[in-house]
């Protein structure tokens, strides 16, 4: 097995047309019908994984999984290179674009893709295809039929169990808040209207008094946003739900700075370190969990087999849960939150 991490090499900051004119001159020519033919089963395939950004726990366990399959593949005789390269801040559309131009030209055989925005990532997507570089998508979806599978959690669902947690801690009565991740992210877009639609059809005695406002990229900017949030409706709300990690850690910080941690319902969505701390001390009611370790694994699994002429499904759920301090110490739900990210990420 070999692992490349491009995360801050010299060819990252290069223009991308540049990029292209070296990998050509020094690399051979390419044509899409060589990029896209079938390989061998004990061939070497490059994939590169792009994630939405690289500094949060959730893609630290993408990161884990993609390795862990790479490390699968080449005991099986079938090596796999995984290069693992995404932009530092989730709200960077342009430099994800950038960062799949530059693997189309670096003559990888396949991408896997967790595009930050749903529309942004089309055309690059339909330009690797063209390129004979096919893509798999994982964690959130983008609006192009020009991909090879989409593996994901089921995020709709997801945001319905957020929702009947919350209700059912409310006894279906109260004033609750959502505070929105990001415009043009389909996985959170998904949850948050999963959220809303069994809130209004299951609780009609509980009311929305805001659904509109963002979190931003980051913990610090959820933070800002939560803050904003309290000020107004801080005396009035009586339950709150995050659809991601940072929006959720933002959430509880600003709840702590203001003793409200623990005094008002609150269900996010994500496992980190900090998160789970909370659950124990009572100061978040519910988390809902995704396997974004296996989801790494099965990208670049699905992605090798479709390289290597086997059939892959077209729509591949990676599981969603719902932990609370009740069954945080199950054996299932410590296999989802504290996956074997170090393990992994220590080979490289």
């Amino acid at each position: 097995m070999r692992l490349v991490e491009a995360g801050g090499g010299w060819w990252s900051k290069m223009p991308v047309v540049l990029f292209a004119a070296m990998c050509i001159s020094g690399c051979g020519k390419s044509t899409p019908r060589q990029r896209g033919s079938r390989a061998g089963s004990d061939q070497s395939l490059t994939i590169a994984v792009i994630p939405k950004g690289t500094t949060h726990e959730f893609w630290k366990s993408i990161h884990a999984g993609a390795i862990q399959a790479s490390g699968e593949l080449a005991t099986e005789g079938a090596p796999v290179n995984v290069i693992w390269k995404g932009p530092l801040r989730e709200d960077d559309r342009e430099q994800q674009i950038q960062v799949v131009e530059g693997f189309i030209s670096q003559r990888v055989q396949g991408i896997v893709l967790a595009p930050l925005d749903s529309r942004a990532l089309v055309r690059p997507v339909e330009e690797a295809r063209r390129a004979g570089v096919p893509t798999v998508i994982i964690d959130s979806r983008v609006e192009s039929d020009s991909i090879v599978s989409f593996v994901a959690t089921d995020n709709r669902k997801g945001g319905q169990l957020g929702a009947g947690r919350l209700g059912e801690l409310l006894g279906g009565k109260g004033k609750v808040l959502l505070l929105r991740y990001g415009e043009g992210s389909a996985s959170t877009t998904e949850r948050e209207s999963g959220f809303l639609e069994v809130l209004r059809s299951r609780y009609p005695g509980i009311e929305i008094v805001s659904a509109d406002q963002y979190a931003g990229p980051t913990r610090e900017t959820a933070k800002r946003a939560s803050e904003n949030l309290l000020n107004r409706y801080g005396g009035l709300v009586q339950g709150i739900f995050t659809p991601n990690e940072s929006s959720t850690i933002g959430m509880l910080l600003a709840l702590q700075d203001i003793g409200l941690a623990g005094k008002v319902k609150f269900v996010g969505f994500d496992a980190s370190a900090v998160l789970i701390a909370a659950i124990r001390a009572h100061q978040l009611d519910g988390l809902v969990v995704q396997n974004p370790m296996r989801m790494g694994y099965l990208g670049v699994k699905t992605m090798a087999d479709h390289l290597r002429g086997k059939p892959v499904a077209r729509l591949i759920d990676t599981g969603v849960a719902l932990v609370t301090a009740a069954n945080l110490d199950s054996t299932a739900t410590q296999e989802l939150v504290n996956p074997p990210i170090a393990r992994y990420l220590n080979e490289q």
